[in-house]
């Protein structure tokens, strides 16, 4: 029997941690923080394969929000269905990079060097909404203007879900690991 007791204790235990962190997760990863749009010097949208955030970015800048729209091609210089962000014809300038690491940190280490240049002092981001959160804390080590950040459409479903608290719990890790932008 106390084998057994001993057996449903860990249950109990490993039970409450994942709803702890579950929920502990929900403001940070499912309704991350994000701020009333304004207009900005540029709008920046991270990479990745939900391409609808491309499009999020495309019509802030259609509307105005800001003269420059900077997108992250994270996904290759070959990638075929960027070409229609990437390749022009708009009223606003459109500048793609690939960013080096290929990782969020590359980006922000690309937006700061663009700030630098274009001497912005408030950038729009876009990436989906589990993002959200780290992204603001990556970018901010980088860039030390206004950030407003915007969410973007995301999938849904316990596979996803359970992926992103993975994915965005690990990323944060490294993100505190690392010192400065």
């Amino acid at each position: 029997m106390p084998s057994l007791r001993r057996a449903a204790a860990t249950v109990v235990t490993l039970a409450t941690l994942v709803a702890a962190v579950v929920y502990a997760g929900i403001p940070v990863f499912v309704h991350p923080q994000v701020d009333p749009l304004r207009r900005a010097d540029a709008i920046v949208v991270l990479g990745g394969t939900a391409y609808a955030r491309f499009d999020v970015g495309l019509r802030l800048a259609q509307q105005g929000y800001a003269p420059e729209l900077l997108i992250s091609r994270s996904t290759g210089e070959d990638d075929p269905l960027m070409d229609r962000y990437c390749d022009g014809g708009f009223s606003f300038r459109v500048d793609c990079f690939v960013p080096d690491p290929w990782t969020t940190q590359g980006e922000a280490q690309e937006i700061e060097r663009r700030a630098k240049a274009g001497n912005w002092r408030h950038i729009i981001v876009v990436t989906y909404t589990p993002h959200v959160s780290r992204a603001r804390y990556i970018v901010g080590k980088c860039f030390h203007g206004q950030i407003t950040m915007v969410a973007s459409p995301s999938d849904s479903g316990l596979k996803f879900w359970s992926w992103m608290y993975i994915r965005q719990s690990a990323g944060y890790l490294r993100a505190f690991a690392q010192f400065g932008c």
